[in-house]
């Protein structure tokens, strides 16, 4: 998660009560126990406190904070430990994508298989991952959009991000399930389309819909939503060694959606879903 200052120097978390589940749900699916919701909260605050004054004041920066948990057990055995350390670090941030990235469409590798932890915050699921990203920024991509890894004939999520796409006036994101990790950045985005009037879909995506809607012109915008970029338009998509490029479009809905957010990280708009976590020194 990231925290963020206003201009009156107020210190915010975003929307931590959702990190903390979702960390725990990643707990729970690796056989690791969870930490009690309350005892994380009042650790998170104490750090942020803390270290109020790293966290930057320049537009798209934030304090990026990165609560993990791993085993201590002194053994080598193929079971689960019996001690873990449970830390929080913090790290000043920039943006994380300053541009608009290519992606390139994944076929041949899978990032994660129905019934395994593709959901849970878990490093196994970055480090599979490294592989076959270096293969496609060697082609000059930045990410990878994953498909599933049964027919990979639907678009899942990129390496760092959730997947949005805009055909004509209607968003689209996939659907989470066991195998796409629940953003909480996604989650915000699809309260905020509510929010905005911007008609938001969560079903299946296929490639071919992809390439149809390039073909047809009704393909206005890919972007991608994530903790680290918040949103990150992308420019052009590869597939199959044919490389597609995407026109900027007015008024764009992924614009919109991050100005919205990160007016609520930055306390500079009305909270009316209580995202904000405002941190207490005195605590």
């Amino acid at each position: 998660m990231k925290a963020y200052k206003d201009e009156d120097n107020n210190a915010f978390l975003f929307r931590p009560d959702q990190n903390i589940k979702r960390f725990n749900r990643s707990c729970e699916r690796l056989a690791i126990p969870t930490v009690d919701e309350s005892q994380f909260l009042e650790a998170l605050n104490h750090l942020i406190a803390l270290e109020k004054n790293w966290i930057p004041e320049d537009e798209g920066s934030s304090l990026y904070v990165r609560p993990f948990v791993f085993a201590t057990e002194p053994a080598i055995k193929a079971n689960p430990s019996l001690e873990y350390r449970f830390c929080i670090i913090c790290a000043p941030v920039a943006s994380y994508f300053s541009d608009a990235i290519a992606v390139k469409i994944e076929e041949q590798f899978s990032r994660a298989a129905p019934g395994g932890f593709g959901y849970a915050k878990a490093a196994g699921n970055y480090g599979g991952q490294f592989y076959p990203t270096e293969l496609a920024k060697a082609e000059g991509y930045q990410q990878l959009i994953w498909t599933d890894a049964l027919t990979h004939k639907y678009i899942e999520e990129a390496g760092t991000m959730n997947i949005f796409v805009r055909f004509e006036d209607t968003l689209v994101t996939s659907p989470v399930s066991d195998t796409i990790l629940d953003g909480i950045t996604r989650k915000s985005m699809i309260q905020l389309c509510h929010d905005l009037n911007i008609h938001i879909e969560e079903r299946p995506i296929a490639v071919q819909e992809l390439l149809d809607g390039f073909e047809n012109g009704k393909l206005l915008e890919l972007f991608g939503a994530g903790t680290a970029a918040v949103v990150s338009e992308i420019k052009s998509f590869g597939y199959r060694g044919v490389n597609y490029e995407l026109d900027a479009v007015e008024n764009a809905y992924g614009a919109r959606l991050k100005k919205a957010l990160t007016d609520i990280q930055r306390n500079r708009a009305e909270d009316i879903h209580q995202w904000r976590y405002q941190i207490n020194a005195d605590v």
